[in-house]
């Protein structure tokens, strides 16, 4: 049988997403111990007390399925930054929402635009459903908005806009989305990829949800694997206009989110008080990497977010896999177009001067 002829040509173009190695991958095949996961962007100190200690509540029931309309989470989620249940769609991870609205709002016929240097999932979800893709050259790593607008074809109908962006950790100012949005036509959605908004939110002023109001056509989304430390419980949500999430819950299949996601986004939800220690922490033990990566005269890139990229002057490849011997695992971003850097984590302290001292080998 030969599947190329039966396999959607999309799908037949693309490489498979790959994640950061899991720690018990490297410890099996190096044969180290103690080694430290600083690859994916991961909350170093977990979930809320309050999601562990609650957490056996929800055992007992979990031979039933979940609530396929999220409705608590959702109430939750609406409640806590003031919008409509209507308009909250729940995802297995914000990834879950990129493919929605690829499949709510692409075909064959059109084209959506990215950054280069943007999140590695945009481009697959776009081929995957046959579109055109269009990325547009960055500017200092970062997204240049007005190339994007210009960029626009006739049969584009997605604009995919990550702040902060993965991998470089470069942010769009407020005052400066608000201007590209305004010119955005009204016919085109864009997605603002929020993963790491509570980030950026603790240190400058970030889009919160009120400007929904004003622009119709914006879809915004948000993880709960980031910052609140969730990242093995799967789950994220999207707000945007009622109609629009209509369409992109039409596409979400039934149960996508499992009974222990939904109930520990819930009650993550509930403690600001850890979250503000979380951020705490990221702040702190970012300055402390961004002297360490100094003093070794490693240039990087100012992030609004919990990693770093740096240009490590050598093929990142290398660096990765000696780093990867010394029982440290980071992020070659050789498959974002930028062969000669590293993207490092925000760990724990002691994690982070372990990195520092090993990358002093590399």
């Amino acid at each position: 049988m030969d599947l190329k002829k039966l396999v959607n040509k999309g799908v037949d173009s693309l490489s498979p997403y790959e994640p950061g190695k899991p720690i018990e991958d490297l410890e099996r095949e190096i044969g180290i111990k103690n080694a430290i996961k600083l690859a994916s962007n991961e909350n170093p100190i977990g979930p809320s007390p309050k999601v562990l200690q609650s957490i056996d509540a929800i055992l007992k029931e979990t031979h039933r399925y979940p609530d396929g309309n999220a409705t608590r989470l959702k109430d939750s989620i609406a409640k806590k930054f003031n919008t409509s249940p209507n308009q909250v769609t729940i995802g297995n991870g914000s990834n879950d929402i990129i493919e929605f609205i690829a499949r709510s709002f692409l075909g064959p016929d059109d084209s959506a635009i990215y950054s280069e240097h943007a999140f590695a999932v945009y481009p697959l979800v776009v081929k995957a459903v046959g579109a055109k893709g269009i990325e547009v050259p960055a500017k200092d790593f970062s997204h240049d908005l007005e190339a994007m607008l210009r960029a626009i074809e006739k049969n584009t109908k997605l604009i995919f806009i990550a702040n902060p962006n993965n991998p470089t950790g470069s942010f769009v100012e407020f005052d400066e989305l608000l201007d590209f949005l305004e010119k955005v036509p009204e016919d085109i959605i864009v997605l603002l990829d929020q993963a790491y908004f509570d980030y950026s939110s603790f240190e400058t002023r970030d889009a919160n949800f009120d400007i929904l109001k004003k622009f119709p056509n914006l879809v915004m989304s948000r993880s709960f694997s980031k910052a609140y430390g969730l990242a093995g419980f799967r789950v994220g949500f999207s707000v945007s206009s009622e109609d629009i999430a209509n369409y992109l819950n039409r596409v979400r299949q039934p149960f996508n989110a499992n009974s222990l996601a939904l109930y520990a986004a819930e009650k993550a939800l509930e403690d600001d008080e850890y979250m503000n220690e979380c951020l705490q922490l990221n702040s702190e033990q970012k300055r402390v990497l961004y002297e360490g990566l100094n003093s070794q005269g490693y240039e990087y890139l100012p992030s609004r977010a919990n990693f770093i990229s740096f240009d490590c002057k050598k093929d990142s490849n290398d660096a990765f896999n000696k780093l990867l011997h010394e029982g440290v695992i980071v992020r070659s971003l050789g498959v974002y177009k930028m062969p000669n850097f590293l993207r490092v984590s925000i760990g724990l302290p002691e994690e982070n001067l372990l990195f520092l001292e090993k990358l002093k080998l590399t």
